[in-house]
């Protein structure tokens, strides 16, 4: 049965539009696992262009394992305990480095150097246009088409104040998929001590460029292989969104969720209202949708909560990021994964903070955040993945 404190939680939650989502107290149903200590290790994991690959394993001292590969800072695995505290792989991934390679279907990536969409791969920074490569139709998506996720990094591991740690660093040439700038990429995964994934990432340039990097895990908090995720619990703690036109290009409005699908304010199953969003000639259907995080861009704060009620897993997303991407896995096809799992339509769905969609042809209008990074500055963009449990089973509404 779930805790009292859960419920109440909940209930205040459901009852209150504009609360963030609360985080569920800890069920005893499953004793703590006993602490252990923590651990990186790295494995050699083939090669690329004739470079090795390796493969990291970090392990926090609860027993939360997460594994990610220098190419394209790809999250393989990340394991958490469900409520009975089986340990389960709560990520989308394919079999092997070479699968990755031929399709990743950015499952765990870095996305950038620009994530998202850029209407037709054009933009002007001071009055210079700059075409970059569209692989998306006539748009550019993640970078291009070999954005950040189809490069080699280079991967140092260790301990951050007692937690396993990797950072990854990477050299994006000036013109790189058209991009001005030689950029100099870090991203940091850290496992904490409290069930934490920290995310955090970083970039300079010695030219004015467009900057806006993303994390692209598909979650599916019933087991990365368990089907549908339109049964998961979700808030999103908007009360706006950033309207797309057929080609998911961002037309400049920020209008509010209320009466529509996307209102997610109150915590409801993912395929409520899916019907609503309905396939066409040139969409499968289903939310892909950017939502304007409520609070301050720069400031970490809650930005949505997820939950199975399959195994009772929750997670908290916290984000320093003026958006969140809403993806419900509308391309899966399919595609096949890891441990001889298939990934259908809706088997995963993503959770990305990042700035608007197109942002970069929408300087200067109100609300929209700004993706250009000049010499001198620094991009910093920080997400926090917590992990709970609670009881199986639907929760109050």
């Amino acid at each position: 049965m779930l805790a009292a404190s859960l419920l109440a939680a909940l209930a205040m939650n459901a009852s209150q539009p504009n609360a963030a989502p609360a985080t569920p107290a800890p069920t005893p149903a499953a004793p703590a696992p006993a602490p252990v200590p923590p651990t990186v290790t790295v494995e050699d994991w083939g090669t690329f262009e004739g470079k090795p690959v390796h493969l990291w394993t970090l392990t926090n001292n609860k027993g939360l394992k997460l594994k990610v590969s220098d190419y394209g800072t790809i999250i393989t695995e990340l394991w958490v305990p469900d409520h009975a505290g089986t340990m389960t792989d709560i990520v989308l991934g394919r079999p092997s480095l070479q699968a990755y390679i031929e399709r990743t279907q950015y499952f765990g990536c870095t996305a950038g150097r620009c994530a998202n969409r850029i209407a037709k791969g054009q933009f002007t920074i001071d009055g210079t246009q700059y075409q970059v490569t569209c692989n998306n139709g006539a748009n550019s998506l993640h970078g291009g088409a070999r954005g950040f996720d189809k490069r080699l990094w280079e991967g140092t591991s260790g301990m951050v104040n007692g937690d396993p740690s990797v950072t990854f660093t990477y050299t994006s040439p000036d013109g790189e998929e058209g991009y001005p700038g030689t950029v100099k990429a870090k991203v940091t995964y850290t496992l904490t001590a409290a069930n934490e994934l920290k995310v955090d990432m970083e970039a300079t340039s010695d030219k004015s460029t467009c900057v806006n990097m993303a994390h692209h895990s598909y979650w599916n908090l019933g087991g990365h292989g368990s089907g549908s995720i339109l049964d998961h619990e979700l808030v999103l703690v908007a009360e706006q969104y950033t309207p797309a036109d057929a080609s998911l290009i961002t037309t400049g409005e920020i209008k509010p969720v209320e009466g529509t699908p996307l209102d997610f304010r109150r915590q409801k199953p993912i395929g409520r209202d899916i019907d609503k969003l309905p396939a066409t000639k040139d969409d499968p259907g289903g939310y892909d949708h950017n939502v304007v995080v409520r609070g301050d861009r720069g400031l970490m704060r809650k930005a949505a909560s997820l939950r199975s009620p399959k195994t009772g897993i929750f997670m908290l997303v916290s984000t320093d990021e003026a958006g969140l991407q809403f993806y419900s896995g509308n391309f899966l096809d399919g595609i096949p994964g890891k441990g001889g799992a298939t990934y259908a339509k809706h088997g995963g769905l993503c959770l990305e903070s990042q700035a608007f969609p197109d942002s970069i042809n929408k300087q200067g209008k109100d609300g929209w955040p700004s993706v250009i990074l000049r010499p001198g500055g620094i991009y910093r963009h920080s997400m926090l993945h917590s992990f709970n449990t609670s009881a199986p089973g639907p929760m109050a509404r």
